[in-house]
């Protein structure tokens, strides 16, 4: 059964910061000669990783609600220069609109069941994408979004 991650997108206040990001580090590896992959380092391994990597994905959080996901590829437990396990979540370098959400803030991560999901932005509604990050944020505020 498909289960997905929520996290907060810590130093970014729209999608297309988290877009000049990604493109941005993916840039900065392919200069480097060091694989071209999209991840996320965080201290907890997922205990559910089998459902996690079953179509599930990472919701990102941007300034109060979920705005965008990336589909999760793999999960790489690791253990950095000073010892300490971490874990690499590996992502689609894609990102997919969604129906913006509001969540308060926390810590670390939380699962999100597929029912609580919000849904991807697609066709009649992807014209909602074009609307500048400031627009989509005043609409969502008044519950437009």
């Amino acid at each position: 059964m498909t289960l997905h991650l929520v996290k907060l997108c810590v130093g970014v206040d729209t999608v297309e910061d988290l877009q000049d990001w990604v493109t941005f580090r993916l840039e900065e590896k392919r200069r480097a000669g060091e694989p071209v992959e999209h991840f996320h380092t965080t201290r907890m391994m997922p205990r559910r990783g089998e459902e996690l990597l079953d179509g599930g994905s990472l919701y990102w959080v941007i300034r109060g609600n979920v705005q965008v996901r990336q589909r999760l590829l793999e999960i790489r437990p690791f253990r950095d220069k000073d010892g300490i396990r971490r874990c690499k979540l590996v992502l689609e370098p894609k990102l997919v609109l969604t129906e913006w959400q509001p969540r308060r803030a926390f810590q670390g991560w939380r699962y999100l069941a597929p029912k609580d999901a919000p849904r991807d932005i697609a066709g009649d509604r992807a014209r909602i994408a074009a609307l500048p990050p400031k627009l989509r944020r005043e609409l969502a505020e008044l519950g437009l979004l």
